[in-house]
């Protein structure tokens, strides 16, 4: 990744909600389980995770739906009340009381996806079995240990938001 201070901005379809990412994403989740398959209409979903302080909403306002997950604690879909496009998700999982400080930005509504690879494929035991993953991936056919995974300052960051949750 570059540097933490760089921007991402994006928004929906037709334009009422514009945000901007004020840092790099703590890390960017390639994910293929069946549950985001369904819920985005494709193969996976890509997910830039970032402290939610760290997300500003430049126009427009977005309505939250909760929608059914795994866990049985569900996923709260953050879209814009005129299109409908999903720009970002909370899901209710996370551990260290974070979930409502975590922001899972869908990726593709940056105006520069590209700029946002995925750091990671999870759960790869349900991909599409067409989609051919990159050979230098991170993959993991489940989910994976965060201290394995994340860099050493994602992690700081996140320790940060579990202290601050705790308060």
């Amino acid at each position: 990744m570059s540097d933490q201070t760089e921007t991402h901005e994006g928004g929906c379809a037709c334009g009422h909600v514009r945000y901007r990412m004020t840092s790099q994403p703590l890390i960017v989740h390639c994910c293929h389980c069946s549950w985001c398959q369904r819920q985005n209409g494709s193969a996976f979903a890509v997910n830039a995770l970032i402290e939610s302080d760290r997300v500003q909403i430049l126009e427009g306002d977005v309505v939250e739906i909760t929608v059914p997950s795994p866990s049985g604690k569900n996923q709260r879909i953050a879209r814009c009340p005129k299109c409908q496009v999903a720009v970002w998700s909370y899901y209710l999982i996370i551990r260290g009381g974070v979930s409502e400080l975590i922001r899972f930005i869908r990726v593709g509504t940056l105006d520069n996806p590209g700029r946002v690879p995925p750091d990671v494929h999870i759960y790869t035991s349900t991909k599409a079995p067409w989609f051919t993953l990159p050979p230098e991936a991170l993959v993991f056919e489940e989910s994976y240990k965060i201290d394995e995974v994340w860099s050493e300052d994602s992690i700081r960051r996140r320790q940060a938001l579990s202290s601050a949750a705790q308060r």
